[in-house]
């Protein structure tokens, strides 16, 4: 009895490890907690914010970038990029058309403080969206591939607007081009003498490059995205978040199996640590980030596919109209990347509570994707 009991809780945390279901987990907790005892709350997320968000986070965006590197190498999903131009355009609008969803609101109302957080509405959650699609399409519909290279577009505009928009501090430029470039010289290096582990790379050019970004005045969460790119890989295109298989030790390979697990667990503390707003928060923050999200993403990913479809470019066989309204509203599912930017956006206040339960309530793209295709007929609900 023993034995079935830990094999069914093995069985469990695997599955919400394997899903990212901690993060939701995490988050449900930091709320309730919140709204509980908002004081100790508080004091408890105050005291692991940094370590969670500027240290732990370092290597959710690792993997991040990891999904990037791979897929641009030769032979993968984007590479040569003409194969996966449309979706590029797609995740364009899917960023372009909230964010101005969110400038216009916010500029009808007269809240100007509320302009800085314009790229929350722009994130997609992969693993969330990634789920709802196949929840709701079914797990080998011909729209999954598109909806994940348009959200891998996604997370790479994410990343560049990270590290351009929102800075943690006065910019040092001087500064950060001589610590990157230490990092980017040594991790030259170890590629150059065929260092056949992960862990140089990450403990001395990572290091480097987080110093370099919090010295100059840029978000260190990024700092393994640039170090990531220099770790040998092998000639292979896996797929879109496909596991790397358990017989591959490259270092690209190493660092997605040491790292998966423990990134679930970051998230879980980052959903903890972040998620905590008290309801009564809710205010014009919040319904400007989801009406933007929820709107802007459909409406942006629909118009721009048909604009590059105008000048040439090609949706893959058997994609339309209608699964494409499915695929924005999966890809409305802001959470996590979401959830950081507030949190890069704003200081601790009303307006970073607002815009937080706005990057949470943004789950709600998957019950509009689920209803999008009831009304449409397709995937599960095709006749």
């Amino acid at each position: 009895m023993t034995g079935t009991r830990t094999s069914r809780f093995s069985a469990v945390a695997r599955e919400l490890v394997e899903r990212s279901l901690l993060l939701p987990v995490g988050a449900v907790a930091g709320l309730a907690w919140a709204n509980v005892s908002p004081a100790s709350y508080e004091h408890f997320a105050d005291a692991l914010r940094f370590a969670v968000n500027d240290v732990g986070m370092v290597f959710f965006f690792a993997l991040a970038a990891k999904e990037v590197v791979e897929a641009t190498a030769p032979g993968g999903a984007l590479s040569p990029v003409r194969r996966a131009a449309l979706p590029i355009v797609a995740a364009l609008g899917g960023m372009i058309a909230p964010a101005a969803i969110y400038l216009a609101i916010v500029a009808a109302a007269h809240e100007p403080a509320l302009a800085r957080g314009w790229a929350i509405p722009c994130a997609t959650d992969i693993a969330f969206s990634y789920l709802t699609a196949q929840v709701v399409l079914g797990r080998r519909h011909h729209a999954i591939p598109f909806l994940l290279l348009l959200a891998i577009a996604d997370d790479a505009f994410g990343l560049a607007i990270l590290a351009v928009f929102y800075p943690i501090a006065s910019l040092r430029p001087v500064e950060f081009l001589a610590l990157i470039g230490v990092a980017l010289g040594v991790s030259y290096a170890l590629r150059r003498l065929r260092v056949r582990s992960f862990w140089p790379y990450v403990t001395i050019g990572g290091v480097v490059s987080w110093v370099a970004f919090w010295r100059g005045g840029l978000h260190p969460a990024l700092a393994l995205v640039p170090i990531v790119p220099f770790l040998p890989h092998a000639a292979r295109d896996p797929g879109l978040f496909v596991d790397a298989p358990a017989a591959a030790h490259d270092p690209l390979s190493e660092l997605e199996h040491r790292l998966k697990t423990p990134v679930a667990f970051v998230l879980f503390a980052f959903g903890l640590v972040n998620a905590g707003v008290p309801i009564e928060k809710v205010g014009l923050g919040t319904w400007a980030v989801l009406a933007a999200v929820l709107v802007g993403k459909p409406l942006g990913i629909v118009g721009f596919t048909a604009v590059g479809r105008r000048a040439g470019l090609r949706l893959p066989a058997d994609l339309g109209s209608s699964e494409l309204i499915v695929i924005g509203c999966a890809a409305a599912i802001g959470f996590t990347v979401a959830l950081f930017f507030a949190t890069a956006a704003f200081p601790d206040g009303v307006l970073l509570a607002q815009t937080k339960i706005g990057a949470l309530l943004s789950v709600g793209g998957a019950a509009l994707a689920a209803a999008a295709a009831r009304a449409l007929r397709v995937g599960r609900f095709a006749p």
